[in-house]
């Protein structure tokens, strides 16, 4: 009898450890080789018809999407990138313009061979998707801005450039710091500031000064982006966005808005975030989309390491 007890204490201490320990989100880690020859890494979840390849922004790293991750692998492949001179990837490049880094994303949806692809780019990456979509049409569906594109009409001359971007050439570190910080409410999670304002300004000033020039040389005045997929934006309202505007450029411009957040809307209301992108996401492609239950493995001629591992910490419609 007292064997049975322990027995069944065994079986039930085991149930509960299995409920309250969360489980890992299964990534297949790949490189893909970016024209150029730069080393780009990346990670893969989940399957599904449509994929969501995500890049993050400025000075930022892949991690930046921990709190999508989880919500749509379960319907869709999704991956997540660093583009090159960010997070895993290689840091070789003398200039890293937005051509180079659409180059990248290019070698990551050829490495990866992904379909129906919605490219999903934060800030500085709204910059990115257009010039790949542009560039590489193949297999991308769709566009997702996140808080970015807010007026195509914006550009700067070669004084106004440089007197932006002086500080950070002064000093990266403080420049970037403030930079960060001023783009947040302030109500904010103090916590998520501090980790996103010391995780960018300890990026590579190389890099980001790089970046940044070459995003200030952009002009969509004198070369109109030339797409042929939806194109929405998912911001925030604290900056506008004129779509009247965009749509001179890009006749399906779509947006939708969140507010109460920064420029960072996918850490700071990661739900709400995730509810919009989804809608966003049915719009662009209601008839690819299929369920997901579980993980796949990605066959492709790269570097591909399959492991468990936990994805690392770091508010309407206008038609």
């Amino acid at each position: 009898m007292k064997n049975n007890i322990k027995l069944i204490m065994a079986a039930i201490y085991c149930l509960l450890v299995l409920t309250i320990t969360p489980t890992k989100t299964r990534a297949e880690d790949g490189i893909a080789r970016s024209k150029d020859g730069t080393l780009i890494s990346y990670s893969t979840y989940g399957k599904g018809n449509t994929t969501l390849l995500f890049i993050h922004g400025w000075s930022c790293n892949r991690s930046f999407w921990r709190e999508q991750i989880p919500t749509f692998e379960k319907k869709y492949r999704v991956i997540a990138m660093d583009l090159a001179g960010h997070g895993d990837s290689e840091k070789n490049r003398i200039v890293y313009s937005m051509e180079s880094f659409a180059e990248d994303v290019a070698a990551v949806v050829k490495t990866a061979q992904a379909k129906n692809v919605i490219l999903i780019g934060h800030s500085l990456s709204g910059a990115i998707i257009l010039k790949a979509a542009e560039m590489y049409p193949d297999n991308i569906i769709g566009l997702i801005g996140i808080d970015t594109m807010q007026n195509f009409d914006e550009e700067y001359t070669p004084e106004q450039a440089e007197e932006l971007i002086k500080p950070f050439k002064e000093d990266f570190k403080k420049a970037t710091d403030g930079f960060v910080r001023a783009m947040f409410l302030e109500d904010a999670n103090p916590k998520l500031v501090d980790e996103i304002a010391s995780t960018m300004s300890g990026a590579s000033d190389k890099v980001g000064i790089s970046a940044f020039e070459e995003m200030l040389k952009m002009s969509y005045v004198k070369n109109p982006p030339k797409i042929n997929v939806p194109v929405w934006c998912l911001n925030a309202e604290i900056w506008p966005t004129k779509p009247e505007v965009n749509r001179k450029y890009l006749p399906d411009f779509n947006l939708r808005l969140i507010s109460g957040v920064g420029h960072f809307l996918m850490l700071e209301a990661p739900d709400e975030f995730n509810k919009e992108l989804e809608k966003i996401i049915q719009e662009i492609a209601p008839d690819k989309i299929t369920e997901n239950n579980d993980s796949t493995k990605i066959n492709n001629d790269t570097n591909v390491i399959p492991e468990e591992k936990e994805i690392p910490a770091v508010n309407g419609e206008i038609k």
